[in-house]
């Protein structure tokens, strides 16, 4: 009987999928005991589950990966050239990154995308803030304080990835958004009453009707499994927070879905399920997509946000653009001759 029992317990303390090897992590989502190899093959299949299941691809498509240096862009750069040479997804694969200008932060991570473009063999395309708006994130905050600048830098960054991906001629960019990063998404558009990103923000391909569609392969994927893909890969990423955000109000709503992970681990799944399940009230008015006056970016005001933002920061008013912008700025205003945010053309 006691033989029995040590054998049982030996037994228990294998891998949970292929019973041979000790178990190396448990999974945060499924709590499965499981060793290093079978968690390699899980998390790739469940990616390229994610990828074929949603058709996110075609093959001969050019697809831009968002590149940051962080463990989710470096990971979905590994991830994405593997499972492209293993199942012949027959993609163009490109490494596009965004110079914010933050010193000792972003010229820090840049150094590391441009070591991942030598090791994944991905041709590296950089834009700047400088180059396109005339100003760093340095500048910025220089006059705006550490109040505000995550709106500066989250609109900035969303059309410098935009005008990056058109100069490259992708026909796609891939993020690392993970499970977390949407769950936490959800959250603050509830807090916000932002109806019209809440209605969106849960879709794995956004942006089909703007200039370059923008797909999530890690929608389903926890950030804790990405860290802990990183480290068993022993991948080359950087870990350090950006300088400017320790107060940013998205902080907050991580630390709650952290929480909450905690007590029940699938929390983060059932919110994404909640956000995509969620139904808009027919009466609910929907802003109108249009284009920007001055810089043809998409908008659902004659200036995009981005230029409204930018003329706050040529006139010396960077608080101009916080908050709601209509009416903000007069685009017949004569007195205006700034050029508009971004230089390059879509």
């Amino acid at each position: 009987m006691e033989g029995t029992h040590g054998g049982e317990k030996t037994k228990s303390r294998l891998c949970s999928i292929c019973n041979q090897r000790r178990p190396a992590l448990r999974r945060p989502k499924t709590l499965e005991q499981i060793c290093r190899e079978c968690f390699y093959v899980v998390f790739e299949d469940e990616i390229h589950s994610v990828i074929v299941n949603n058709k996110l691809f075609k093959p001969g498509e050019r697809i831009a990966i968002g590149a940051s240096g962080g463990k989710d862009s470096t990971v979905l750069a590994y991830v994405m050239s593997e499972l492209n040479r293993r199942h012949k997804y027959g993609l163009d694969l490109f490494l596009l990154s965004v110079d914010e200008g933050i010193t000792g932060y972003r010229d820090d991570s840049l150094e590391t995308v441009k070591r991942n473009e030598i090791q994944y063999g991905l041709p590296l395309k950089v834009v700047s803030y400088k180059d396109l708006y005339g100003w760093t994130m340095d500048e910025i905050v220089k006059m705006i304080g550490l109040k505000n600048n995550c709106t500066f830098c989250g609109v900035f960054r969303r059309q410098a990835l935009d005008r990056g991906a058109a100069l490259l001629k992708v026909d796609k960019l891939a993020t690392g958004h993970n499970a977390d990063d949407i769950a936490e998404t959800v959250l603050l558009n509830i807090l916000r009453g932002d109806i019209a990103r809440l209605s969106r923000c849960t879709s794995i391909i956004t942006g089909e009707d703007g200039p370059i569609p923008r797909c999530k392969p890690f929608k389903y994927t926890y950030e804790k499994e990405i860290v802990t893909y990183a480290y068993f890969k022993k991948l080359d990423y950087f870990s350090t927070e950006c300088i400017y955000s320790p107060n940013a109000y998205r902080g907050f709503a991580r630390e709650f879905i952290k929480d909450l992970e905690r007590i029940r681990p699938r929390a983060i799944l059932d919110i994404i399920k909640s956000g995509e399940d969620f139904r808009i009230a027919p009466s609910t008015k929907m802003p109108e997509q249009g284009t920007c006056q001055r810089c043809g970016y998409i908008s659902s005001q004659k200036w995009c946000k981005a230029c409204v933002l930018l003329e706050g920061l040529n006139r010396g008013l960077p608080k101009l653009g916080i908050g709601r912008t209509r009416g903000v700025v007069n685009p017949k205003d004569d007195q205006v001759k700034s050029k508009p945010c971004g230089s390059l053309d879509f």
